[in-house]
């Protein structure tokens, strides 16, 4: 079984190019181009050195003892929550800037949900000295503020969407707009590993140093290069896949990603796609993604705005519908209750993304033995303002409770 592109750029039935026709000219520049890019050596020397000295890799694989001791098996956490930025979205970013200078562009648009993809965005830009504007939900710009804040200080333009439910679908709809009109000097940095052809393959390669610093890193802690297990959360599924690409041809490896059910999967209230999805096309790709029985997307639901998204990358619906890799559903309140259990026992504040990720350890049963290695995509300091939002409330709660 094949897990890579064809040429054509599908993962079995999903993937491809489906664009209109005032696109074509800048996913052909692309396609013709990025293998070329990524593969030079210029390319791969500058990459390097700009992940190691900027971004700050490798980051850690730390053995969380008291985590392990909770579930009774052997639990490493990939920490890209250590990364400059504070999350996987800066390796991403760092390669497509790069790619665009290459390309000769001297603007840049990206979308984003949780403000994680806008802020490294912003950051490569500034590192750069291109000009930057970000896309982001109206619903988003409030509730992720402290993001909001970071991109303007870098120096981005960061715009309101006013449309639809007001979050990441929108965003990367007026971003795919503003592309379309701005094809000769804009490069769109798609954050995850969705999109038109070559966006969700250029996007999994940039990410994939995740899965080749675990099998080393593993190999340093355990004398093995493959865990028994690889979590992570999946909204579009750049971190997922990244954690899964040097693991995919190996069947030993239990491949896990997690989905947000939001306020259930038998809800309206869900992120859940591969729950509740069936094929189509978004956002110029084809995939598993959320819609009603004429064909038009619904609106998705988390209390993570990274994995509040109607869709999800066709490599996930590819290793979905194969089988290789298995899919979680975490509701909001097990990806809080996740939240509140990493940080009181290993001192570590996930980002609510990363949260679902760990939330999964309740549903799998693992043996002691097991070596399991979940990664925290994302650092919590941009979901403060929700934890203590929950914090009030349960404090309101016990006292109402103590007055009966």
């Amino acid at each position: 079984m094949r897990y890579t592109i064809d040429d054509k750029g599908f993962y079995g039935e999903f993937g491809g190019a489906f664009i209109p026709e005032m696109m074509y000219p800048n996913i052909d520049e692309l396609q013709r181009n990025y293998l070329d890019i990524l593969n030079s050596t210029s390319f791969q020397i500058e990459f390097k050195q700009l992940l190691r000295d900027y971004a700050g890799r490798p980051s850690p694989l730390y053995f969380a003892k008291r985590l392990s001791e909770y579930y009774n098996t052997k639990i490493y956490l990939k920490r890209e929550d250590l990364n400059h930025t504070g999350s996987h979205k800066i390796n991403n970013t760092i390669g497509q800037i790069l790619v665009a200078k290459k390309l000769k562009k001297t603007r840049i648009i990206a979308e984003t949900g949780a403000g994680q993809h806008g802020v490294a965005t912003a950051t490569v830009c500034a590192l750069m000295g291109i000009k930057c504007v970000v896309y982001m939900g109206a619903l988003d710009v409030n509730r992720q503020a402290p993001n909001v804040l970071r991109m303007k200080m870098l120096g981005a333009d960061v715009v309101p969407v006013q449309s639809g439910n007001k979050t990441l679908k929108d965003a990367t709809n007026e971003a795919m707009r503003d592309w379309i009109n701005n094809p000769l000097d804009t490069h769109y940095i798609i954050g995850s590993v969705v999109g038109p052809h070559p966006y969700p393959d250029m996007v999994s390669r940039l990410q994939s140093v995740i899965s080749k610093e675990i099998r080393w890193q593993l190999k340093e802690h355990e004398g093995q290069e493959e865990p028994d297990y690889v979590i992570a959360c999946v909204g579009g599924g750049s971190n997922a896949a990244g954690s899964f690409y040097h693991f995919l041809e190996s069947q030993k490896v239990h491949l896990i990603g997690v989905e947000a059910a939001g306020m259930g999967i038998q809800t309206k209230e869900t992120a859940a796609t591969l729950s509740v999805g069936s094929a189509g096309v978004l956002h110029g790709c084809r995939t598993l993604l959320m819609q009603d029985k004429d064909g038009q997307i619904t609106e998705p639901y988390s209390i993570s705005a990274g994995l509040d998204y109607p869709g999800i990358g066709p490599m996930h619906s590819h290793l979905f519908k194969t089988g290789r890799a298995h899919y979680e559903s975490i509701t909001d309140k097990e990806a809080l209750d996740a939240a509140f259990l990493l940080t009181r026992i290993e001192g570590i504040i996930p980002a609510l993304e990363s949260a679902h990720a760990v939330a999964a350890l309740t549903k799998i049963s693992f043996q002691p033995k097991d070596t399991v290695v979940v990664n925290i995509s994302g650092r919590g300091d941009k979901d403060m303002q929700t934890y203590i939002d929950v914090m009030n409330h349960n404090s309101q709660q016990s006292a109402v409770k103590s007055e009966k």
